[in-house]
C-alpha cells in the first residue's frame, strides 16, 4: 500500500512541482558524482573506495569492509602494505599486501633511475599472485595500482556486494531511493 500512496502524491503535483522534483534528484545525482570526483583529485586514486569482495584478505579485512585509498605518486610501495591493483584484462581490482619488492637499478646518462616491480599476496591465501596476474607477469608494477589501504569501515560495503548478487534488489532499491526523492517536497 505505501507504493500506491507515492503514485497519488505523484498525480497530485502539478506540472512545476514534478519538475522541480525532477531538478532536485538532478542535483543530488551531480553532487554525488562531483564528490567523488574531487575525492579522487585529493586522493590521487581511480576509485578512491572500494568494498572488500573476497574473503582473501582475512583477518585484516573481511568480504563487505570499505576501503579508503589514496595513491600518491611520490610515497613508495613499501612490503606489508595494502594495495589495490588491477590486472590487464580482468574487470575487478583485487586487495592483496605486497609481499616482495623488485628493484631495477638502471644508469642512464649518469644518473640512477630505480625501476620497482613487487609481488602480492592475500593473506588468507596460501600462495603469492603470481598465478593471478595475465600470462608471463611474474611482477606487479607502479602503474597497476589503483591505490594503497589507508583505512576502513567494517561491513558497511555489504549492501554493495548484494546489489551485485541479487540485480533485482538493486533495481529495487534503487526505484525506491528515486521515487522516495521524486515524492518527497521538502
Amino acid at each position: 500500500m505505501l507504493s500506491l500512496d507515492f503514485l497519488d502524491d505523484v498525480r497530485r503535483m502539478n506540472k512545476r512541482q514534478l519538475y522541480y522534483q525532477v531538478l532536485n534528484f538532478g542535483m543530488i545525482v551531480s553532487s554525488a558524482l562531483m564528490i567523488w570526483k574531487g575525492l579522487m583529485v585529493i586522493t590521487g586514486s581511480e576509485s578512491p573506495i572500494v568494498v572488500v569482495l573476497s574473503g582473501s584478505m582475512e583477518p585484516a579485512f573481511h568480504r563487505g569492509d570499505l576501503l579508503f585509498l589514496t595513491n600518491r605518486v611520490e610515497d613508495p610501495i613499501r612490503v606489508g602494505e595494502i594495495v589495490v591493483f588491477r590486472i590487464e584484462g580482468r574487470e575487478i581490482p583485487i586487495v592483496h599486501r605486497v609481499l616482495k619488492i623488485h628493484e631495477n637499478h638502471c644508469l642512464s646518462i649518469g644518473l640512477q633511475n630505480g625501476h620497482i616491480k613487487f609481488l602480492t599476496k592475500g593473506d588468507n591465501n596460501a600462495v603469492d599472485d603470481r598465478g593471478l596476474y595475465k600470462q608471463g607477469q611474474h611482477w606487479l608494477e607502479k602503474k597497476d595500482v589503483v591505490g594503497r589501504a589507508r583505512g576502513f569501515v567494517p561491513y558497511i560495503g555489504i549492501v554493495t556486494i548484494l546489489m551485485n548478487d541479487y540485480p533485482k534488489f538493486k533495481y529495487a532499491v534503487l526505484f525506491l531511493l528515486g521515487l522516495f526523492v521524486l515524492v518527497h517536497r521538502e
